[in-house]
């Protein structure tokens, strides 16, 4: 919503809430003459700390109000329901929770289809639709579940894979194969269903005559590990691929000769805000630490001036159980290598993980303590590093590989 790192607003873990004062996507698609629309999870106003103790937590009957709603002049929204079945969302400032029909991806794009209609036809619309669904509680329409029932379904070479990871619990120790296979079907149930929805509203905006001048982008907020690295599915938070590897899928109808191209440089969820507006001319005149991908996406270049991302995991302050309570990881990521640190604010990020993911792609060989790629780990240290500082990182790095850390205490 903002184009800013976590680590820049203070975010420091998941149930705090984005200030009024921030300059919002939709402020900047406002400003440019455009109805903006926001339907499904917000998950900006704090989480589960404003739910109300009473059965209807379990359903989010607390609206967002208005003054926190990101200034979307359309808003269909709710904080956070994490139960597909059972979901409610507000209008506007009415504080009336309306039920969703049935399973959520469905309704939310039934919701969004019926505000598009209802639109102002003098205007540029830009829409979000955020859904739920593939996420835990791990459940999927019947008929979606049926297709996968007798599908075989084919585990990863890092299933059940050991190696050294942060945090306590949330293994797959005590579950059988077979458990883990059937939510991984569940989970692809939950997946095709929204494809098939997303087919839907594709259908819907050529039946509109909106197909020729839409930018559709499809894009996820995290992953799940599904016993890749021996860890349970709930597992999101991890620096592996299967939980920060998230699909980002733009299709731009005025540029049908890139259709299936696959671009390879990395990019992060700071690159969303200045390439959602660059993607339709709007200069943001901000200073934002992301690159607008519009270029390398319409081909007008091939190359970017960045080697790689800084991937960050904030604190998670709920409670002491959760992992990644008190040891907390920062990483830079390249087109080839990934490389890691984990560690609290007292000793600092140490050293913890390089991954050459050409060679290794499920990152089951951590090349941490290897002499033969040392010279490229110090690099990616030293990037890593770099972006810190550009950035204004509050997180504490340690010393390591004879570069002084960062943020450290003066007596340490």
């Amino acid at each position: 919503m903002t184009g800013m790192y976590a680590h820049s607003r203070f975010v420091p873990a998941i149930e705090y809430r984005m200030s009024p004062a921030e300059t919002t996507l939709a402020d900047m698609y406002n400003d440019a003459g455009y109805e903006s629309i926001y339907v499904g999870k917000w998950h900006l106003y704090g989480g589960h700390a404003h739910l109300p103790e009473h059965p209807a937590r379990k359903a989010n009957l607390t609206p967002v109000p208005r003054e926190h709603q990101g200034r979307w002049q359309v808003w269909r929204g709710f904080e956070v329901a994490n139960n597909p079945f059972d979901t409610y969302y507000f209008k506007d400032d009415d504080p009336t929770p309306y039920p969703i029909d049935g399973f959520q991806t469905d309704g939310l794009f039934d919701i969004t289809m019926e505000t598009l209609q209802s639109r102002d036809p003098n205007k540029p619309f830009a829409c979000v639709l955020s859904v739920e669904p593939p996420h835990f509680p791990l459940e999927a329409p019947e008929d979606n579940l049926k297709r996968w029932r007798n599908r075989d379904v084919t585990l990863p070479p890092n299933y059940r894979f050991q190696d050294t990871y942060a945090g306590n619990g949330r293994t797959i120790d005590n579950e059988t194969d077979e458990t883990v296979i059937e939510q991984r079907k569940t989970y692809y149930a939950m997946i095709e269903n929204l494809d098939n929805n997303v087919g839907r509203l594709r259908q819907f905006l050529q039946d509109e005559g909106l197909s020729d001048n839409t930018i559709i982008v499809f894009v996820s907020d995290h992953g799940q590990m599904d016993g890749a690295h021996n860890l349970r599915a709930t597992r999101k938070s991890d620096p592996y691929e299967e939980s920060i590897g998230i699909p980002l899928i733009i299709m731009d109808p005025r540029h049908t000769d890139r259709r299936n191209v696959a671009l390879s440089p990395p990019t992060s969820t700071e690159d969303l805000f200045p390439t959602l507006l660059g993607l339709v001319g709007i200069n943001s005149n901000l200073e934002l630490p992301g690159l607008d991908f519009t270029p390398l996406i319409q081909g007008e270049t091939d190359t970017i001036e960045r080697e790689g991302v800084l991937l960050e995991f904030v604190h998670d302050l709920r409670t002491a159980h959760y992992f990644y309570h008190d040891r907390y990881w920062r990483g830079f990521r390249t087109e080839r290598y990934k490389y890691t640190v984990i560690g609290d604010a007292t000793a600092g990020g140490k050293p913890w993980q390089f991954f050459d993911l050409q060679e290794d792609p499920y990152e089951m060989n951590n090349l941490i303590d290897s002499e033969e790629t040392s010279d490229e780990i110090i690099r990616l240290h030293q990037l890593m590093r770099q972006r810190m500082i550009e950035t204004g990182d509050h997180y504490v790095l340690a010393d390591a590989w004879g570069i002084d850390g960062l943020n450290q205490w003066a007596d340490k």
